[in-house]
């Protein structure tokens, strides 16, 4: 009986989701643009970090669709980098749509091996749900923090994501938002690693949350 109630739940999830796609391309696409500060305005130090851009080349900013992105590599003295894509959307209605880490990262090569979530707390009041993610290529192995955040919310489900959107769509006429990652090297261990890419976000976040629209 549990095994059907999974099943059950799928395939109910997988109708939301359907529905979803069918309903953002059949309300008017004419969605407003939201005012907003670009992506390279991100201050380059955050705390002891100093960041440095590294552009995409143009076939694969064609290929995920950004209305705008930043792709950067933070280093603090006698540390290991961490690797910032931030890549912001202004519509997801036109086929133009957050790419899944989750897809992404398997097509370029990097194995899953470990998956699940993380919290991270921003200040006393505030945490964060995200996705994280250890991946690994040939003997090379990552730490991956991602997250989705716009419209006044960061979430880390996708599926609930979709659900959030399509409200937005039909109550805000927005879906706008965007797709933050993180990414550290493995070679000093799981639990810096976690430390590192935790005590980033938490600096990162506020001049962040101020460039993406609520």
């Amino acid at each position: 009986m549990p095994e059907m109630g999974n099943s059950n739940r799928r395939w109910i999830t997988a109708a939301i989701l359907l529905g979803a796609y069918f309903l953002l391309h059949s309300v008017s696409h004419g969605e407003p643009i939201v005012p907003r500060q670009p992506l390279h305005t991100l201050p380059y130090t955050l705390g002891d970090w100093m960041g440095s851009e590294h552009p995409l080349e143009d076939q694969v900013v064609q290929a995920v669709g950004v209305s705008d992105y930043t792709n950067r590599a933070y280093f603090e003295s006698g540390g290991a980098p961490v690797y910032l894509y931030v890549g912001y959307y202004a519509s997801q209605r036109t086929g133009d749509t957050i790419h899944s880490p989750k897809n992404c990262l398997p097509g370029s090569g990097w194995d899953p091996i470990q998956e699940g979530y993380a919290t991270i707390r921003i200040s006393e009041s505030q945490t964060l749900s995200v996705n994280r993610y250890v991946i690994e290529k040939e003997q090379d192995k990552q730490l991956v923090f991602y997250w989705y955040q716009g419209r006044g919310r960061v979430i880390a489900n996708e599926y609930l994501g979709k659900m959030w959107m399509m409200v937005d769509a039909i109550s805000r006429n927005r879906t706008d938002g965007a797709l933050v990652r993180l990414v550290t090297p493995l070679g000093d261990g799981e639990a810096k690693a976690q430390a590192r890419l935790s005590a980033f976000a938490q600096l990162l976040f506020p001049s962040l949350d101020a460039l993406i629209p609520k």
